[in-house]
């Protein structure tokens, strides 16, 4: 981000890394030292979990224009998602990490490069209306369909969930599994969405209410939520490990 910091980011940003941490903590607890805790499975542990990553991807999208070079943070963000998958293939082969979260920001960055000039022209009201439609619509691309919550209006061809390169765009085959997944579509349609409303606010002059916050602590793990990211899990898992 530039030298000009929006508080109210950093704030929003540090409370979806909290719970985030949280979140991979009770995941700890369940998956890797087997402790049953059958509310991790309900809707509710869902609703939470979808709160969180919405809000990553949201929020990059919207910090889109703030970046000075983001080919180079693009690229920075998608290796460091392919260095999490390749740690945790190699750590924990039965629950990898294919296609998490920041090879989805980085990808999504790195389209935006190429988009942008083309998204410049479009109405900003009705890119983030579509944009948002177009999320929720594919929502359930990966299970094989369009359409709206468990309404199947259309269902997608088969021949496209084939192999890895189909799961990264959203198409994965029977065989993919991973502990956080993320593909191109439906996210992106998110990541524009937020890229839209920054720009809504900016032409509407607007951003100065973002430049203060009352959550002054939690800016701190705003502010640097990539690195927390890249350390949070094994921290965790030593904490862990010593306590249980």
């Amino acid at each position: 981000m530039n030298r000009e910091r929006y508080s109210a980011i950093d704030g929003i940003r540090g409370i979806a890394l909290l719970n985030m941490i949280f979140y991979h903590a009770i995941w700890d607890f369940v998956y890797l030292f087997n402790i049953d805790l059958k509310w991790y499975h309900s809707g509710v542990s869902y609703i939470w979990q979808q709160a969180i990553c919405c809000t990553f991807i949201f929020l990059s999208g919207f910090c889109y224009a703030f970046g000075k070079n983001n080919f180079k943070r693009g690229l920075y963000v998608f290796f460091g998602g392919a260095l999490i998958s390749i740690v945790t293939m190699i750590i924990m082969p039965k629950n990898p990490v294919l296609f998490g979260v920041l090879t989805l920001i980085g990808s999504c960055m790195l389209i935006m490069i190429i988009l942008e000039p083309l998204l410049k022209r479009c109405n900003l009201l009705f890119g983030f209306i579509i944009s948002i439609f177009l999320f929720i619509f594919a929502k359930n691309i990966n299970y094989g369909y369009l359409g709206f919550g468990s309404f199947i209006l259309f269902k997608m061809p088969k021949f496209l969930y084939s192999n890895l390169l189909t799961a990264y765009f959203g198409f994965p085959m029977k065989s993919f599994y991973s502990t956080d997944y993320f593909s191109i579509f439906p996210w992106f349609f998110l990541y524009l969405a937020g890229y839209f409303l920054h720009h809504i606010l900016k032409k509407r002059e607007l951003m100065h209410h973002l430049k203060f916050s009352k959550l002054k602590p939690i800016e701190f793990f705003g502010q640097y939520s990539f690195g927390i990211y890249m350390l949070h899990q094994p921290v965790l898992y030593a904490i862990l490990s010593i306590f249980l």
